[in-house]
């Protein structure tokens, strides 16, 4: 079975609208066009300000960072729009579990799994992400991008940049103890997510269908362009994520 048949029987990674895939920079980034990579979330205050990103992943579950600390009756998410001042409904969060093994000093297990109050009606512009699978081999010159709407040195703003790399200078710049087998590193070449971005996707691309390979996790506080973007690494957390949605 070839992976675009496999992910249409199981609903995930295949956008209805062609995502934009053209730009390198995530500081400066350019604005993606509604409804291209629909998996894409805001968390947002009862107020409308956005904080951290996240990923649909099935219509009742989001996947976002454990630091990103959402409260149940508070946060709310918010799907299918580009465009964060849009007046799409709000989703309101049932459950949150954070990974148990989430430390807050290392910043390792750095996902939350968030349970949605009702489930999501999918659109041409609301679909599931498909989860990197434990065994994935990412091939030199895969399309991998990261989404959000993280600050920019312009402000804030909805970008999508291709910034996917495995440097291997990352466990050298953030010091190798530091970098755990839960963490993948991306960027670092003129491109950052920043503030903001917390939580959101770094999906790759294969015969046409796409994964989520990390979670927008930690940086450089001022998005230095120069260094990676660490992530949380999905194929590693994928056990945790498949037993956690099955019992809950």
């Amino acid at each position: 079975m070839n992976n675009v048949l496999r992910s249409v029987i199981t609903g995930c990674g295949v956008p209805a609208i062609k995502p934009q895939t053209i730009g390198s920079k995530i500081v400066n980034g350019q604005n993606a066009i509604s409804g291209s990579w629909p998996w894409q979330v805001s968390l947002q205050l009862p107020s409308g300000f956005h904080f951290c990103g996240g990923s649909l992943i099935n219509q009742n579950w989001v996947l976002t960072a454990a630091h990103c600390a959402v409260v149940v009756g508070y946060h709310r998410v918010i799907l299918g729009e580009h465009d964060r001042g849009s007046s799409v409904e709000p989703i309101q969060v049932k459950l949150v579990i954070t990974h148990p093994l989430y430390s807050s000093t290392t910043i390792n297990n750095d996902i939350a799994l968030l349970k949605l109050s009702s489930p999501v009606t999918l659109t041409p512009r609301i679909s599931p992400v498909c989860l990197a699978p434990s065994t994935i081999n990412i091939l030199p010159g895969t399309r991998c991008f990261t989404t959000g709407w993280g600050q920019t040195l312009m402000g804030w703003t909805s970008i999508t940049s291709q910034i996917f790399q495995l440097p291997a200078v990352c466990s050298q710049i953030w010091c190798q103890s530091t970098i755990t087998d839960a963490m993948i590193c991306a960027g670092g070449a003129g491109s950052s997510s920043c503030m903001g971005d917390s939580g959101g996707p770094l999906v790759c691309e294969r015969s046409g269908v796409w994964s989520l390979v990390g979670s927008v996790s930690w940086g450089r506080s001022n998005c230095d362009t120069r260094y990676p973007v660490v992530y949380a690494r999905i194929s590693q957390l994928r056990s945790w994520i498949n037993t956690t949605i099955a019992s809950n």
